[in-house]
């Protein structure tokens, strides 16, 4: 028989809620396995979480996260028996981190794997069995191959066999476990959506430079060609000079200065006559 520390056992314990003695027990018969000492309570029948999984959960809270930058938001329904818990802060808590990880795993899209239909598993199945790299197998070795590939896809699909964002250690389901454990009912996540911003719509393609110019009334000139070069007009003769043509030549008028001169004898009998 392993020796099984303390430690150990209160894990166990915080993981399951059940008894220290119990908890004991299962570790002792697993020889300290973690997991398949959670499998032997549940045999049992001692996991309280087990135990009221049966229970109607008609209260609970719907919850919301939006991511920073408010692109991402999700809205989840989760249930629990009584609306003293679900005025629980732990339980509050819960829902808070639940809807942190729908957010956090785009690829999520059913709660559990039990929740996704059948024709999504045909449609995985058609996928795997016609991988190049399974051509050459054997039928028998094929088929175990892809029934091993379709489940780790339909975990990928499934909320509750994520790993906690906060605890890579344990899955969703295994959270939500120890919530029951510690509140004392049962809890379900029931449903939940997913929006994300332009999801879904056509985005159309357009040319920003030109959108702001025509909004600002500026319209981008079109670009002209150079005008063509006017032809060369044709040389114009020059008149032939003729005699006829020719224009006669300016005479050049000097003025010229009369000198002053004393008048001669023969003036100056006229005017002795005239007396």
């Amino acid at each position: 028989m392993a020796d099984i520390p303390a430690k150990l056992v209160k894990e166990l314990r915080d993981k399951t809620n059940a008894g220290f003695g119990d908890c004991k027990k299962a570790l002792e018969a697993t020889d300290g396995d973690m997991e398949k000492a959670m499998e032997w309570l549940r045999q049992k029948g001692i996991t309280s979480a087990e135990k009221k999984a049966g229970k109607i959960t008609a209260e609970g809270l719907v919850g919301s996260y939006i991511h920073t930058g408010g692109r991402v938001g999700v809205l989840v329904e989760v249930n629990c028996q009584t609306d003293f818990v679900a005025r629980n802060e732990a339980f509050q808590a819960l829902v808070k981190d639940i809807a942190m990880q729908i957010a956090a795993c785009p690829n999520v899209e059913y709660v559990r794997v039990e929740d996704i239909p059948p024709d999504v598993v045909a449609k995985e199945k058609e996928i795997e069995m016609g991988r190049d790299d399974l051509s050459n197998k054997p039928d028998n070795v094929r088929e175990k191959i892809v029934m091993g590939r379709i489940e780790k896809r339909l975990k990928e699909l499934s909320l509750l066999e994520q790993p906690y964002i906060k605890d890579q250690s344990i899955t969703v389901a295994e959270l939500i476990k120890q919530r029951i454990a510690s509140l004392g009912e049962n809890i379900q996540v029931r449903r939940f959506v997913r929006f994300v911003m332009g999801e879904g719509i056509d985005k159309q393609e357009t040319d920003f430079a030109a959108e702001v110019a025509a909004q600002t009334g500026v319209q981008e000139a079109p670009t002209q060609e150079a005008p063509a070069a006017a032809p060369e007009a044709p040389p114009v003769a020059e008149p032939e000079v003729t005699s006829e043509t020719q224009p006669e030549p300016k005479t050049e008028i000097k003025s010229e200065t009369k000198s002053e001169t004393k008048p001669d004898s023969k003036e100056k009998d006229k005017k002795k006559k005239k007396k």
